[in-house]
């Protein structure tokens, strides 16, 4: 089952709106065949392992990192693909939450006389799946927000330059975390500051992120490289609807798609923003800021997990800070994560939380 979900992790990014399946047949001792949910969430992965099984798959076990399903969308069912194989065994990590599956495939399983057996290694196939498993019970993505700050807290000087606060180590590492989600998302004062490309590079040849923009009034610069781009790699942009019309239709003949969210406080409201990108088949955003965004997501709750890369600089009270003002009026209304992992990336140091009450 590790093998399974270490395959499965293979998929992480490449294959929304599915979710990143990995899957190891084994026949008296032996893997005969292993396969990973594709490029586009499709082939899924236990056909693929099949496939490459053959005629050992009979009798065999298929270890899953999560239910086979049990509908037929634009593929047929993996249950149905095991039944025919022949599988004498179903080991599954976790059931489906989707409510078209949701234990139906385990039913199939065992009404063909195929031994299944369930929670193995479910700890980690939940934390897998927690961006599928979020969008279909809450419709909205998982978000992880990435903050690259000084020792002070800060994203850039008082004149705005911040490249580079962090080191090539920490920067790779970012890639590495931008390759395994679904898009990466900026604020409006980032794309404009900034001028990013926001794909990954550095990876070989993939599917690239979906480059989401959230900006009230799509006011970015035309000869951005988002701009100039984004025919070949997609990007969407979230707007408030006030948005005025020869600018919406100027960013569409670019090739940028548009979506409307409602506004809250003169910004795009961060519920309806996420509601919107799990509507379009997100389940892991990756949000790089900037400071403003990243304060409304952790204002509404809504960031899953924070990576922070803090690098030895100190930039005092006048540069920019990493988080705007989130009207915190004492600490026990601060926002209060859990630290779930400490590495060094070179000389800076990548802290790794997640939501839930400190110990």
């Amino acid at each position: 089952m590790a093998h399974a979900l270490a395959l499965g992790r293979r998929g992480m990014g490449q294959c929304w709106p599915n979710p990143a399946v990995g899957c190891v047949i084994v026949k008296a001792g032996r893997v005969v065949g292993r396969g990973w949910t594709a490029p586009g969430g499709r082939p899924h992965a236990e056909p693929q392992a099949l496939a490459q099984a053959g005629e050992a798959a009979r009798g065999a076990t298929a270890y899953v990192s999560l239910e086979p399903c049990s509908h037929h969308g634009q593929t047929p069912p993996c249950t149905q693909a095991l039944i025919t194989a022949g599988v004498a065994r179903v080991v599954a990590a976790v059931p489906d939450t989707d409510p078209r599956v949701s234990g139906k495939g385990f039913a199939a399983l065992r009404a063909a006389g195929i031994a299944v057996t369930t929670g193995v290694l479910a700890e980690e196939a939940l934390r897998d799946h927690a961006g599928f498993f979020l969008r279909v019970a809450q419709g909205r993505p998982w978000v992880t927000l990435k903050l690259a700050l000084t020792l002070d807290g800060r994203i850039a000087t008082a004149s705005g330059e911040s490249r580079w606060i962090t080191g090539p180590s920490a920067r790779r590492a970012v890639h590495a975390l931008r390759a395994c989600h679904d898009a990466v998302m900026v604020g409006a004062g980032t794309a404009r500051a900034d001028d990013p490309q926001l794909t990954v590079r550095g990876f070989g040849e993939r599917r690239q992120p979906v480059r989401v923009v959230v900006s009230r009034r799509i006011d970015l610069p035309l000869m951005s490289q988002l701009a100039q781009t984004a025919r070949a790699v997609p990007v969407w942009l979230c707007h408030g609807p006030d948005t005025r019309a020869g600018l919406a239709q100027t960013w569409t003949g670019l090739g940028a798609r548009l979506i409307s969210c409602p506004v809250d406080a003169g910004r795009v409201d961060p519920v309806a923003l996420l509601q919107a990108l799990g509507r379009e088949g997100l389940t892991r955003v990756f949000c790089e800021g900037g400071g403003q965004l990243a304060a409304s997501l952790l204002s509404a709750d809504l960031v899953d997990e924070l990576h922070v890369f803090t690098a030895g600089l100190v930039l005092g009270a006048e540069g920019h800070p990493g988080v705007g003002a989130m009207g915190i009026p004492t600490l026990a209304a601060a926002p209060r994560l859990q630290l779930v992992d400490v590495v060094t990336e070179g000389s800076d140091i990548h802290h790794v939380w997640r939501r839930g009450e400190a110990a």
